[in-house]
């Protein structure tokens, strides 16, 4: 079983996790909308990934909906005490498994319930406010209505830390004038690096960032080099492409995510790759190649 150790740990909030944590999305059924084909492999998948260390997972009730926070409980309750479970909402399903806005404060707080009562939890550790304006990327607009909301589920218990996912660093700073912001979840990797300023100011401040999509984005040709990368150490893309985010900043924590045994562990395995400098060369080359096309 690989370890995770190798690439340390990081805080959320009070909280001390593993820098390699895993995302609970891709449970759910084909689109994450309805229960997963084989639930049992589901339930595995989870205990596994707890055996293997991982004490940061990334689940939403809107994934489903319900259905990936329903198979954490049944697989994971009572919780290890180390483990750190973060959620989102800002979100709701359509009967169609579209996804659909749902950012009032009446629509937060019954989020908020439902992850509280479908994990089984008295208080959530952390909540994500998942902004909405724009789908794989953040689109300016005040927050202060939902922030604020969040901010009094806190206040009354029901809520530990709040952090932010889908935010442009206006509304961070929004955000941070009405409470702590513990960690902030964008669209970031190898060849996707419009947050760099960002993950660094995030970094001087000790707040953690947490990419998703480490392999969303890339052009064909910018995807030929991350393959060139991993066939040249005889691992896979994707460990590559985690490889790199660890080293990228220490304040990064990765959430991959697969329904897959055999891929939790590889991803798991990025831990303790270690990439020589002719291979980090030529991923940055992937960034350096797109601000000029």
């Amino acid at each position: 079983m690989p370890s995770i150790d190798r690439s340390g740990a990081y805080r959320i909030g009070n909280r001390s996790v593993k820098r390699v944590g895993y995302g609970a999305m891709q449970l759910a059924g084909p689109g994450v909308f309805g229960p997963p084909r084989d639930p049992d492999a589901a339930l595995a998948v989870l205990r596994e990934v707890v055996a293997s260390g991982v004490n940061h997972i990334d689940t939403s009730d809107f994934y489903g909906p319900h259905v990936t926070n329903q198979l954490i409980r049944q697989a994971l309750h009572p919780y290890r005490e180390d483990l750190v479970i973060v959620t989102k909402v800002g979100a709701r399903r359509g009967a169609d498994g579209s996804w659909l806005p749902a950012f009032s404060p009446q629509e937060l707080t019954q989020a908020v319930h439902d992850n509280l009562r479908n994990l089984g939890l008295d208080v959530l550790e952390v909540v994500n406010y998942r902004n909405t304006g724009a789908i794989h990327g953040p689109a300016e607009g005040s927050i202060e209505t939902q922030v604020s909301a969040l901010a009094e589920l806190q206040r009354k218990g029901l809520v530990r830390h709040i952090g932010l996912s889908n935010v442009t660093p206006a509304q961070i700073a929004q955000a941070r004038r009405i409470c702590e912001v513990v960690c902030v979840q964008n669209h970031y990797n190898v060849a996707h690096r419009a947050d760099d300023a960002l993950i660094d100011e995030l970094a001087r401040a000790g707040t953690a960032y947490v990419p998703f999509f480490p392999l969303g984005g890339f052009s064909p040709l910018q995807s030929s080099v991350l393959s060139e990368v991993a066939q040249g150490l005889g691992v896979t893309a994707m460990q590559v492409a985690l490889a790199w985010l660890l080293r990228r900043s220490p304040n990064i924590l990765l959430i991959p995510g697969t329904s897959s045994p055999v891929h939790l562990r590889e991803n798991l395995a990025a831990a303790a790759l270690d990439l020589p400098e002719q291979a980090i060369a030529a991923l940055d080359g992937i960034a350096a190649q797109a601000s000029t096309a």
